[in-house]
């Protein structure tokens, strides 16, 4: 038994939660996946996932063996990198979670990475809040404002720019807010990332004001705020990513301009700098570099997007 092969279908298995969609990936058969498995628990003796007409799950045995498995594998990758020549090229998935915006500004510019890299793959997870990585077996991570968790690696790519915007019809209906103060008179739309509902932060240049806020509206993701406010239901701050378009196009209006939304670090983060296999460093160079590609999340960046 080639163990290594083995390690690595029992891995797909788990992540895509069936034999089927483990030897699609792999491009296999089922049958194949299913003897790999079975030997490697016949090699250990003992069961690693139970087999159920509703699905599969790991068994206290495979939940420990996990970890261990992903190690190995992720060495071999570091030992064949190490080995390879300077052509060696990147190959497996690479899981990276992301905010719902960056998200959609990464999706627009993988295709090109993934041309240049044809065993390379990317699982995009879109997260507004943090996540355990080790648990949900994540390689990359980015995240919007303090990192708590002192056992990652943190690295700072740029910063947020984000808009405070209402639709015509919404202003149609209330004046624009001057000054963070008068936004308790306005319904207020928010993005409800990692619990924070109830404040909007703002900066004239020299300060930072925080102004509490009771929503009408909140969801976890700011794709849902952005079309409430083009719908016209009121004030969201949304990223440049998702607002700049509607901007530009005249379906959000920018509003108490003297006073932004205040600037989030953009920061990445992974398990460890050790034994980081090709797959996982060729992505994380493409991130770094995406965010030079935007003037907006450099830290210098300064331009309003929209005038350019």
């Amino acid at each position: 038994m080639d163990i290594v092969s083995a390690l690595r279908t029992f891995q797909r298995v788990v992540e895509t939660g069936s034999f089927s969609a483990a030897a699609h990936d792999l491009d296999v058969t089922q049958p194949a996946v299913s003897r790999q498995v079975a030997a490697l628990e016949g090699h250990f003796n003992t069961r690693l996932l139970h087999r159920t007409t509703s699905g599969l799950s790991l068994t206290a045995e495979g939940e420990r063996m996990l970890p261990m498995a992903l190690r190995i594998l992720e060495a071999v990758e570091e030992l064949g990198d190490a080995a390879g020549s300077e052509g060696s090229m990147a190959s497996g998935k690479v899981r990276l979670s992301v905010p719902a915006p960056l998200g959609l500004y990464l999706s627009e510019r993988l295709g090109d990475l993934l041309a240049a890299h044809p065993k390379l793959s990317v699982e995009l997870l879109f997260r507004e809040e943090g996540s355990d990585m080790i648990e949900e077996r994540l390689d990359i991570a980015v995240r919007l404002g303090p990192v708590a968790d002192s056992s990652l690696v943190c690295r700072r790519i740029g910063w947020t720019t984000a808009f405070l915007v209402a639709s015509p019809a919404y202003l149609a209906r209330k004046a624009a807010p001057r000054t963070p103060w008068d936004i308790k008179d306005h319904e207020c739309l928010c993005y409800n990332r990692a619990g924070e509902a109830n404040s909007w932060s703002f900066s004239n240049g020299s300060e930072d004001i925080s102004v509490r806020i009771s929503p009408r509206l909140t969801a976890c993701n700011s794709v849902a705020i952005h079309r409430a406010a083009l719908a016209g239901a009121g004030l969201a701050v949304l990223s440049h990513i998702i607002a700049v378009p509607d901007i530009a196009a005249g379906r959000l209006i920018p509003v108490m301009e003297n006073y932004q939304p205040s600037r989030l670090p953009i920061t990445v983060v992974y398990p460890s700098r050790r034994n980081m296999p090709l797959r996982v460093k060729t992505v994380l160079d493409f991130l770094i570099e995406a965010m030079t590609q935007d003037p907006s999340m450099c830290a210098s960046g300064t331009d309003r997007p929209w005038q350019a």
